[in-house]
């Protein structure tokens, strides 16, 4: 997808023996189109596997020394809403010990659901959502939660962190917040990114997993608070800088393919400023067309050759002030043919074949055939209603994709073209939506 010449040519075919392969399995599955339902209450976690859960994250994370810090948390007792930062699959294992043992409910996206089972996820305790949408019945389990005395779980930034740091919050948070008359309490973890970074999956088996669960607000401050002032808290609480942790502790990752995968994150170069045109292998991260390398040392920076560094986040946003430069001076567009994979419940991806996506600065046009549907259809997705889009950079193997959801489907958007990239996508749905809001 960023290469380029002969080698972009093995990576088309790639694309188009994955969009194939996806076909051929579509047409061996039973189709169920129906939509998940999101109005069901969702069941207390259940007693008898809550024994198991905390074992099963107790064996995927002793092997990580974690250790978790509580921090003015005394007399504080469920019900409570907690905030985590969201770095990897590995915050799933870290936050129910954290909470033990008592018993919570976890906002999940919905392929969680379609991978374990529905009958699992409800048990383990998981409410079902769409990421990115406005989700009226969510709102009123999470609700029902907190109102039978549990604990509801919610990792706002909706998706991992592509280099180890945090997400802008919106509003709606600081709202949901002081609706529910509970504490509210976050829970920042440091390693979990480093551990399994979205970019290149495999497991560091060198890092140390730590996190600080903390009360920072109780519902007799927050009446006091404006929905500004809340959600100013929970922005400072949730500020997180993995690369910057590493470098603090000394942790030394010496895996020997640690920049692997760093091109899809970081995907301009910062000297002759091309675009998709990175690449990676071993510890190097390298542009194709000026050849200008870095090389990522044992604790997380980039250096060049001249002796001159830069920190991964430090890159990651100089890209995103390039995204916004270009779309200040109204010359960004993003029209590609993409695979399109609908997931309309917790059973199964339907195969929907090839489509067409249009990113403007109104937002979003997904053009395609629904399922048992002969003519085209045109969704549109507002940009003003849109804080981020999720990414994904090798979803189950099959490479980078982005998804945009309704109500009752999730859209899975895989490229069928060379020039497209999950993380400037992101940049530039963010940018239209705080530029609608002024706070760009």
């Amino acid at each position: 997808m960023q290469e380029q010449g002969v080698t972009s040519t093995v990576c088309h075919g790639k694309l188009e023996r994955n969009y194939r392969s996806s076909l051929t399995a579509h047409k061996r599955n039973k189709i169920d189109p129906k939509p998940f339902d999101s109005v069901m209450t969702p069941p207390r976690q259940n007693l008898f596997l809550l024994p198991f859960v905390h074992l099963i994250c107790w064996l995927n994370t002793v092997g990580y020394g974690l250790k978790i810090k509580k921090e003015n948390m005394e007399g504080i007792k469920p019900p409570y809403l907690l905030l985590g930062s969201h770095h990897s699959f590995m915050d799933f294992y870290v936050t129910p010990l954290a909470v033990w043992p008592h018993r919570a409910n976890y906002i999940s996206e919905l392929e969680g659901f379609e991978a374990f089972g529905e009958w699992i996820y409800r048990q383990v305790g998981c409410l079902g959502t769409r990421k990115f949408i406005s989700d009226l019945p969510l709102v009123r389990n999470i609700k029902k939660v907190v109102d039978r005395g549990d604990i509801i779980v919610i990792y706002p930034e909706a998706r991992y962190s592509n280099v180890g740091t945090n997400s802008r919050l919106t509003l709606s948070l600081a709202k949901l917040a002081r609706m529910l008359h509970v504490p509210v309490v976050t829970l920042v973890m440091n390693g979990n990114h480093l551990q399994s970074p979205i970019w290149n999956l495999t497991a560091r088996k060198e890092v140390r997993l730590r996190a600080t669960m903390k009360c920072v607000l109780t519902p007799e401050q927050m009446a006091g608070m404006s929905a500004s002032e809340i959600l100013d808290v929970l922005q400072k609480e949730l500020t997180y800088d993995d690369y910057k942790w590493q470098r603090e502790t000394g942790l030394k990752i010496s895996f020997p393919k640690r920049a692997e995968g760093l091109h899809k994150p970081l995907y301009m170069c910062r000297e002759c400023g091309g675009e998709f045109c990175m690449e990676s292998e071993g510890a190097v991260l390298r542009c194709k067309n000026c050849r200008t390398e870095y090389t990522m040392d044992e604790y997380g920076t980039l250096h060049k050759a001249d002796g001159s560094e830069i920190f991964i986040p430090d890159y990651y946003e100089w890209e995103r002030q390039q995204v916004h430069a270009e779309m200040e001076r109204g010359g960004y567009k993003f029209d590609q043919k993409v695979r399109v994979e609908a997931l309309p419940n917790s059973k199964n991806f339907i195969a929907l074949g090839e489509g067409r996506l249009r990113h403007t600065y109104e937002g979003f046009y997904l053009t395609f055939k629904d399922y048992m549907e002969e003519d085209d259809k045109t969704l549109f997705f507002d940009a003003k209603s849109s804080p981020s889009i999720h990414t994904e950079y090798d979803y189950r193997g099959e490479g980078q994709c982005v998804t945009l959801s309704t109500p009752d489907c999730t859209y899975f958007l895989f490229p069928l073209e060379e020039a497209f990239n999950a993380t400037k996508i992101q940049f530039a749905t963010e940018y239209l939506y705080w530029k609608s809001l002024g706070k760009v």
